[in-house]
């Protein structure tokens, strides 16, 4: 399963984010990661949360970050969530949301992992394909 959490800048996607994963890991038996573009918010996340900064893996196009995250998921087979913020800058995103949130979905559905998504942009601005999947516009 995929949610994206969407709105353009500065209107508090990653605060919503970090309440969610915060309030999920409370619940799950199995393991969560976030990913973020730089450990700004590592003091906000539980301490039993994964924070990984994508950057310092030097990710330059989206097949990268897919890549990236199906090493991820080969690693621990527990995983339950991944948690994307900043997922148009850390996927490499330009024009190609459409393709990139297909590509999860597939990893989704074979590995039984939920994704969710913080994107800055307004889901009007989004692919129809893709828009079915935003749980949150702000």
């Amino acid at each position: 399963m995929i949610e994206i959490i969407a709105g353009l800048k500065g209107h508090g996607k990653t605060k919503v984010l970090i309440q969610k994963v915060n309030d999920d890991i409370k619940l799950t038996k199995g393991t969560i990661v976030y990913l973020d573009k730089n450990s700004k918010h590592m003091y906000e996340l539980s301490n039993q949360i994964r924070l990984i900064v994508v950057p310092d893996f030097n990710i330059t196009n989206t097949d990268m970050f897919i890549g990236f995250i199906a090493g991820i998921l080969s690693q621990d087979h527990d995983l339950d969530k991944i948690y994307l913020d900043s997922f148009l800058t850390t996927a490499c995103i330009e024009d190609n949301l459409e393709y990139a949130i297909t590509k999860l979905d597939e990893l989704s559905k074979k590995y039984e992992v939920n994704f969710v998504i913080s994107a800055s942009t307004e889901k009007e601005s989004m692919p129809e394909s893709v828009q079915q999947y935003v749980t949150v516009a702000l």
